[in-house]
């Protein structure tokens, strides 16, 4: 099975992002052998930055990338 996640919403100031690259950890985490794809557009661009400085009381979208990546998640 192939799952593309589109994420068109910057990385801080909604939880948009966040919960689409949850998604994508979990899917990867529960389902080894599913092809997770994920496409940033517009905004969502800036969830890629390294070395993001995250406001406080929300969760590093630049971590949750790389985590979605060692999954073998294709961004």
């Amino acid at each position: 099975m192939k799952i593309l996640i589109l994420i068109n919403d910057a990385p801080y100031g909604t939880e948009k992002a966040y919960n689409a690259l949850r998604l994508a950890n979990q899917l990867g985490k529960d389902h080894p052998t599913v092809e997770v794809r994920i496409f940033l557009m517009a905004d969502a661009a800036n969830c890629a930055i390294a070395n993001q400085t995250t406001p406080n009381g929300y969760y590093n979208i630049e971590r949750m990338l790389k985590l979605a990546i060692t999954k073998k998640a294709k961004v």
